[in-house]
């Protein structure tokens, strides 16, 4: 197993994360529990030290399933990470319940790492209040030793995690993005990189294969790939694209069953980053698969002053593209609930006063049309 160093400690390069853990059936809470014990007695063996959960994770169940598997370990051969869960605004006053009903489901006296959950554009502002004493109780906790690390994760975009550390980033010591080679230009995870480098925070990553659509390609391009490292498997590559980023410090990976943990674990047994023909090789099959896809928006801006609507054109066709590309997922509308009903697409009425100024002479109002039927299937 690789390891990384963080301040004093020594973490396994592979994190398990635990919102994918096995199932009985397509009920996320109906955990199949002897199955995720003996994975997780396996990740042990073979030196997973980093174990991640959170709030809502299996309808609730994962804190709980962790807690009682770890809880026949001591406690210092593993670091274990929970999370405030203020992706839902119906928690944002609950801090501190919350965090005390964590331990106890989680059977621990303090979490390793704790994050603010999915800082993204619907929660910042509550994130930010002062009110709601987020901020203050979490430095609170990890002054008192229950948090030994604080940190975050976050789903929303680079102006988003900017106002965040901008605020907090005195007090933060890593940040948990959705990294991989797809996203690296798609979701701008690059110029988020920028912005964590600035801040002189380690990168945790979140889907390294971009929820399993990463696990396999199209034959042409798994081909390309099979002609650059023959005995590299197509996971395994996601995986190889993050060890080439010296950041990155903790990969999680929400394994669903025995074959993929061997499989991830035989991957993290050695190091092998990538050349830079063999990045530019990935990269550039990664910008085929987006472009199959996605709306070719330079965010150029000249369709914002044309909209009768003053629709923000650019930042709904970057939400387009993300919900075309997964078939539909939670980004964008977690993103969407933002705005107010007068900003949503289904506010476009279809003037196309932007088409008439778009350099790239997109379909704009026909794009809007489609989002907002997806938005209602």
């Amino acid at each position: 197993m690789i390891y990384r160093e963080f301040q004093d400690l020594r973490l396994s390069a592979l994190g398990m994360g635990a919102m994918r853990l096995p199932v009985f059936s397509s009920d996320e809470a109906d955990v199949d529990v002897k199955a995720a014990e003996e994975m997780i007695d396996y990740a042990m063996a073979k030196g997973v030290n980093y174990y991640d959960t959170a709030w809502p994770y299996h309808g609730g169940k994962s804190e709980t399933v962790l807690g009682n598997v770890l809880k026949k370990y001591p406690r210092e051969q593993f670091y274990l990470a929970d999370k405030f869960p203020g992706y839902d605004l119906a928690n944002i006053d609950k801090v501190e319940s919350i965090f005390e009903e964590q331990l106890k489901k989680c059977q621990v006296s303090y979490f390793d790492f704790y994050l603010f959950h999915n800082v993204c554009e619907m929660n910042i502002d509550s994130y930010l209040d002062p009110k709601y004493r987020i901020f203050d109780y979490l430095v609170k906790q990890k002054k008192a030793g229950r948090i030994r690390h604080l940190g975050f994760s976050a789903h929303g975009n680079y102006d988003v995690m900017k106002r965040f550390l901008e605020a907090y980033g005195h007090e933060m010591e890593f940040c948990q993005i959705q990294l991989n080679y797809l996203d690296w230009k798609f979701q701008e995870a690059d110029k988020k990189m920028e912005l964590l480098r600035e801040y002189h925070l380690p990168v945790w990553v979140m889907e390294p294969l971009r929820g399993g659509r990463l696990a396999s390609l199209d034959q042409p391009y798994e081909e390309q790939l099979k002609a650059l490292r023959p005995k590299e498997s197509i996971p395994a590559w996601a995986f190889r694209f993050l060890q080439s980023l010296p950041e990155v410090t903790v990969v999680l990976s929400g394994m669903s069953n025995m074959e993929q943990l061997r499989a991830n674990i035989e991957t993290f047994g050695e190091e092998k980053p990538l050349e830079e023909k063999e990045k530019e090789a990935l990269l550039a099959i990664a910008g085929e698969m987006v472009e199959k896809i996605a709306l070719p928006c330079t965010a150029c801006r000249y369709c914002v002053s044309h909209c009768s609507k003053e629709l923000d054109i650019p930042f709904l066709l970057s939400l387009y593209n993300e919900h075309c590309f997964t078939e539909g997922g939670f980004i964008a509308p977690m993103a969407l609930s933002s705005l107010p009903a007068d900003k949503q697409p289904d506010a476009c009425v279809g003037c196309r006063n932007c088409e008439a100024v778009c350099p790239q002479q997109l379909k704009i109002s026909e794009a809007m049309a489609d989002f907002a039927q997806k938005l209602k299937g």
